[in-house]
């Protein structure tokens, strides 16, 4: 399994000029959930391609970390394989806590500083993550070929699933993917103790634009929570998301932005699925920690039964369930259910792996041909100063990052015309621009 990221080295930028353009924050109902939450005592784990602890706005962020590569370092801290950005920037994205303001210049008033602090609270600078009060477990991965350790992916991914398990992550989030529906047998029982210990895992659908028209593996595994990824007018990205029955709730998968490695205030924009991942799992944190009786399928269930409807009427495959709500995610009334609306990967397990003849068939996802997948190497993302954007590199392999200047492969296009005629016919409000940024996906 190959994954692969698309970064560039960002030229610093006034962070404040990047806080203004997490349009996500207000626009999908964060601000208001962390009047409810903002993730407090809540461990998430991000198995990716390595987190730098140093960046300003992860301080004291990164509670633990490993790696599962043999070729990185035991706190999962250094940057992996083509795109060993990637990681950080999943993790500013979901749980960044921004940093304090710069002391005010010589042109600056007390009325200026005063202004720029106004509801922004003790870190009005730099990026503030979907759950800035959530905990990070570092679990860094070799995400494409060629890993100098020799440990194939196949073996990664679930030593690094039962590590996070095992060091209580209560989310895990994979903004990586593949080009397979099927994933190896090696990987049943790791997603297995994951479900049977209550674990939340969220997963990236893919990106078209590179290569992934349709959703791969680990994102069609029963149980998990897969996130396909729209634009900034709410619809199926065109690159930066992939298509599958598997989906289970879009989020804003273009125009994002992130932290990169190397402990200074340096940010790049992006555009992927595997941005559209953290945003997930973050709500998943902020629902963990307002509701911590809850379990992860009453947690999974209440994500998409608050979704907002886009797309054909109920369950779709560029959709899921529809866009996520935060908001609605955490202050709704929502019954308990008695089990994971996504499927079960233990019910998958006894009708596929053992003994199909005498269970009865499954509603679940179903991977077919069961061999190893081939993950595609990922993009990074271009960082940039906020005004500049960001070219993007081919990718082969998954992390969650779409290509944005890539061609469109043609399947799933169709829908995704249909669905932006529709938005043609009945604009939204303009919103302000952002600049772009891409990133392949991994799933």
């Amino acid at each position: 399994m190959v994954l692969a990221l698309s970064l560039l080295p960002a030229a610093p930028a006034a962070a404040d000029e990047w806080r203004d353009k997490q349009y996500w924050l207000n626009d999908y109902g964060f601000t208001e959930a962390w009047k409810i939450s903002q993730g407090e005592g809540v461990k998430v784990a991000v198995i990716d391609t390595g987190i730098d602890p140093t960046h300003p706005d992860l301080a004291g962020a990164v509670v633990g970390g490993t790696d599962v590569s043999g070729a990185g370092n035991p706190a999962g801290s250094a940057g992996l394989g083509a795109e060993p950005a990637h990681g950080t920037l999943v993790a500013t994205l979901l749980a960044g806590r921004g940093h304090a303001a710069a002391p005010a210049g010589e042109g600056d008033t007390k009325d200026d500083a005063a202004d720029k602090d106004k509801d922004a609270g003790p870190n009005p600078d730099g990026i503030m993550g979907v759950a800035p009060k959530a905990e990070l477990l570092a679990v860094s991965a070799w995400i494409g070929p060629d890993n100098p350790a020799g440990i194939p992916i196949e073996d990664q991914i679930p030593a690094a699933i039962r590590w996070a398990v095992n060091n209580g992550a209560q989310v895990i989030n994979m903004s990586l993917g593949s080009t397979s529906t099927s994933w190896p047998q090696s990987w049943d029982d790791a997603f297995l103790y994951a479900e049977q210990q209550d674990v939340v895992v969220v997963a990236a659908a893919g990106n078209r634009g590179g290569g992934m028209v349709q959703v791969g593996a680990p994102a069609t595994i029963p149980g998990v929570l897969t996130v396909a990824g729209v634009d900034r007018q709410r619809v199926a990205s065109w690159d930066s998301s992939s298509e599958g029955i598997s989906i289970g709730v879009a989020a804003p998968a273009e125009n994002l932005i992130g932290g990169l490695p190397g402990g200074t205030v340096q940010y790049a924009d992006w555009s992927g699925t595997s941005g559209a991942a953290p945003l997930v799992a973050g709500t998943a944190a902020l629902i963990r920690s307002a509701y911590p009786d809850l379990s992860a399928a009453d947690v999974i269930n209440r994500i998409i039964s608050t979704a907002k409807d886009a797309g054909a009427p109920g369950q779709d495959t560029l959709y899921g369930y529809g866009l996520l709500d935060a908001s609605a995610a955490l202050a709704a009334d929502i019954p308990p259910v008695a089990a994971n609306p996504l499927g079960s990967i233990a019910d998958w397990i006894r009708i596929h792996r053992r003994d199909a003849s005498t269970t009865p068939a499954s509603d679940a996802p179903v991977a077919v041909e069961p061999s190893a997948p081939e993950l595609p190497e990922p993009t990074m993302p271009t960082a940039l100063s906020p005004q500049a954007e960001a070219d993007v590199l081919p990718a082969a392999l998954v992390l969650g990052f779409g290509g944005l200047l890539l061609a469109v492969t043609a399947g799933g296009a169709v829908m995704v015309v249909r669905a932006r005629r529709k938005v043609l016919e009945n604009p939204l409000p303009d919103e302000a621009d952002t600049g772009p940024l891409e990133h392949q996906n991994i799933s």
